[in-house]
């Protein structure tokens, strides 16, 4: 992974834009802190009208909870699960 300062990127962005295409990922700093990483562009793959967002391949991930023998990854949702919790909650003493 290369690592350039934010005024190193907007001179050499072209530079940069030819490492990424290669597969590199270039993390982008201002005042030596990250601010942003250059990655490839995720391609829509064939049949598909949008390339996937949020980087989470739930396919993936059910494949890979069928294969340990997880059916269902959330089981069960108590009928109250989104009901406001009680006004004392944090302040009473763990049992």
């Amino acid at each position: 992974m290369k690592t350039v300062s934010l005024q190193e990127a907007t001179r050499d962005l072209e530079a940069l834009a030819d490492a990424v295409e290669r597969g590199e990922v270039v993390t982008v700093t201002r005042d030596g802190r990250p601010v942003l990483d250059l990655v490839p562009h995720a391609a829509a793959e064939v049949g598909e009208a949008k390339p996937k967002k949020g980087g989470i391949d739930w396919e993936a991930m059910q494949a890979h909870l069928r294969s340990i023998g997880v059916e269902d990854a959330v089981p069960y949702i108590a009928d109250d699960f989104d009901d406001p919790l009680p006004e004392d909650f944090l302040l009473r003493p763990l049992p």
